[in-house]
């Protein structure tokens, strides 16, 4: 009776609910397009719309070249680190690892910043592979690194991730400090979408394909979840997905982080969240995760443009000071509470 009764809260996951919840975000990301510095009413978009070629259309480039891909690039980056916190959690079993709290972000980081010492002509699709394939090592090294503990408590897998990621920064710092490329590795490390144009953020469309990919194959992260033992019972190939799922998320995160840097916690919070409510069936929550981690990016930079308009605070500051409250009072609760 309980099967039956999950299978079917699984069939109405994408149901009325999702459909108003999707409606709200596609008001706020319109609302966001006309939230700047630059002037672009709606009545000057209009005008912009209807003028002749070769006259006065400021506000149509500004649309097109900046607000549009902005935007578009906010809830593609929302969207994937939810997804990424949704898959590290289910294969790591553990609710409070994501890639920011287990070294993949910073290997990521470090991944950009080799390449660019190394290689500073590579194309922006390369230097994303090459950061992908640090952040695929470092997550290795941290599955690795948690096998050995005897004690795997709730609180010591992402205790140990972001030692990890503190020694993978230092080691980019010092490398970037050496080669004067601090600023570029700032950048690489705090999330800050005011710098997104057009022709700079059409790698995020990867991180969609590759929501779609975990989404299609939900089913198999979820038993891989249950544990190695249960998963080959059911006749599961554990150790290939977990190779999957690792794959998708160093991908997405190395497109993210090329693209905009990193924004702290948001995956955690919003597959935590998102989590509590609708269960741990990925089928059923997997999209409303990625929902939910685009439109609380979108919501945090919309925050950080009004808050000292006309001046903008980075995304990755706003939600890092929300997401870290969210997290202490996730530590703090009652279901993830020690012994």
């Amino acid at each position: 009776m309980a099967d039956r009764s999950g299978d079917g809260a699984a069939g109405r996951g994408l149901g009325p609910a999702f459909g108003l919840a999707l409606a709200g975000l596609i008001l706020v990301a319109g609302a966001s397009l006309f939230i700047g510095v630059g002037e672009m009413g709606l009545s000057a978009l209009l005008a912009a719309l209807t003028a002749p070629e070769g006259t006065d259309r400021q506000a149509l480039l500004l649309l097109l070249a900046s607000r549009v891909p902005r935007t578009l690039a906010i809830l593609f980056a929302g969207m994937s680190m939810g997804v990424c916190a949704a898959l590290m959690q289910m294969l790591v079993r553990n609710r409070f690892v994501e890639p920011t709290t287990a070294g993949t972000a910073e290997a990521a980081g470090l991944g950009l910043l080799t390449v660019t010492l190394l290689a500073p002509g590579l194309p922006v699709i390369g230097k994303m592979l090459a950061a992908a394939a640090f952040a695929l090592a470092a997550t290795f090294l941290f599955l690795k690194l948690i096998d050995r503990i005897a004690w795997r408590g709730a609180l010591m897998v992402p205790l140990v991730g972001l030692m990890l990621g503190g020694v993978i920064e230092a080691l980019a710092t010092f490398i970037a400090y050496r080669a004067d490329l601090l600023q570029s590795l700032a950048a690489w490390t705090t999330g800050d979408f005011s710098g997104v144009l057009r022709g700079r953020y059409e790698l995020l469309w990867l991180t969609v394909a590759l929501a779609g990919l975990a989404y299609g194959v939900a089913d198999r992260f979820t038993v891989a979840g249950l544990g190695e033992g249960f998963a080959r019972n059911l006749g599961l190939d554990h150790a290939k997905v977990v190779a999957l799922g690792l794959a998708i998320v160093s991908l997405a995160t190395a497109a993210c982080i090329a693209t905009a840097g990193t924004v702290p916690f948001l995956g955690l919070i919003v597959a935590n969240v998102v989590g509590l409510i609708m269960g741990e069936n990925l089928r059923r929550s997997l999209p409303w995760i990625a929902l939910s981690g685009a439109g609380f990016l979108l919501v945090c930079d919309i925050a950080g443009r009004l808050v000292r308009y006309p001046y903008e605070i980075p995304v990755g500051t706003v939600a890092g000071v929300v997401g870290s409250a969210v997290f202490l009072n996730l530590l703090l609760g009652r279901r993830y509470r020690l012994g």
